[in-house]
């Protein structure tokens, strides 16, 4: 089994990633009120804002807990107590953040397409979140029981190896630090996407240009939610356990959750640039030299060097020495 000490750091690791983003949706949910647009808002979205506010007031409140616990009750020690409670609150937390996002999705939908769509949006948004975060563990976990035994004891016998490469336990707090360096911005972007609805420059906007930056925002809430499902995961599916299962999802899951975050970005930057130069031609062109800068500089050159690297997978250590010269 995977050290305590270990367990514990990465599900503090996990907490950190999930409530940064968590207070990011926070600051532009209390901004909203303050916005101009939110007083044009129909009473019921209103409230629906204000519902969505509480939400991510308690998601954070549970996110934080494991901190207060592990210093009051724990004095600092490192239990499996403590390993216990942070994975409940934590994917305990996930449903009010949910339902927030899904919350939110509606308000903006709404002011551009009406009800009934906002509704919609909102509902599968709500939804996808919740088969990634709950759904998803819930379908796994029936399956990975025998699996996490035997590859834990993989990991053991990687572990006393010295030219096993890198140990599993350091690939996946790569993998977890790689997440929160994409998740910070993403929730940022989606903060800004979310607040733009509420100003009066969006009210001004052609509809087409309404269209593109709800279009953006969607794509970006779909980035965010694929790069908070690893911790979910780990959480609920792993038991916080360090496996090659685990590595593997989590390496899938960010480097998808990419692709819509590239899309997402350039149709936000296609809406700045189309109001600011009222050139179809110029937004155009810039956002499409974007996009493939997005995708040449994070699948295409990466899959090229990958092509034309030696494989590292199971050879000898006196080659993967002389491949890394």
């Amino acid at each position: 089994m995977a050290k305590l000490r270990d367990k514990v750091q990465t599900m503090l690791d996990e907490a950190r990633m999930l409530v940064l983003g968590a207070q990011v949706l926070l600051g532009f949910d209390l901004r909203a009120a303050f916005e101009q647009g939110f007083e044009k808002l129909p009473t019921h979205a209103q409230y629906a804002k204000l519902a969505s506010l509480a939400l991510m007031l308690v998601a954070i409140s549970l996110l934080i807990a494991p901190s207060a616990f592990h210093q009051i009750v724990e004095g600092g020690e490192d239990t499996k107590r403590l390993h216990r409670f942070a994975t409940r609150v934590m994917a305990l937390a996930l449903v009010p953040f949910a339902f927030g996002l899904g919350v939110d999705v509606f308000v903006a939908t709404e002011k551009v397409f009406g009800h009934t769509p906002g509704a919609s949006a909102g509902a599968a948004a709500l939804a996808f979140a919740l088969f990634c975060w709950w759904g998803l563990e819930l379908l796994r976990r029936r399956e990975r029981g025998g699996e996490i035994e035997r590859e834990v004891e993989m990991a053991k016998r990687e572990d006393a190896e010295d030219d096993a490469g890198t140990k599993t336990k350091d690939k996946i707090k790569h993998v977890l630090t790689e997440a929160r360096t994409v998740l910070p911005g993403s929730q940022a972007l989606l903060g800004f996407q979310f607040i733009c609805v509420m100003t009066e420059a969006f009210d001004k906007l052609p509809p087409a240009l309404k269209y593109v930056h709800l279009a953006s925002l969607g794509l970006v809430a779909v980035s965010i939610v694929l790069l908070m499902t690893p911790a979910a995961y780990h959480r609920i599916v792993e038991e916080g356990e360090e496996t090659e299962h685990f590595h593997r999802f989590s390496s899938r899951v960010l480097l998808v959750s990419m692709i819509p975050l590239a899309l997402g970005v350039t149709g936000s930057f296609f809406v700045v640039l189309e109001k600011v130069s009222h050139s179809h031609a110029l937004a155009g062109g810039a956002s499409a030299v974007l996009l493939a800068l997005f995708f040449g500089l994070w699948f295409g050159y990466t899959t090229y060097a990958r092509a034309q690297a030696p494989d590292r997978r199971g050879i000898p250590s006196t080659l993967k020495a002389q491949a890394g010269d």
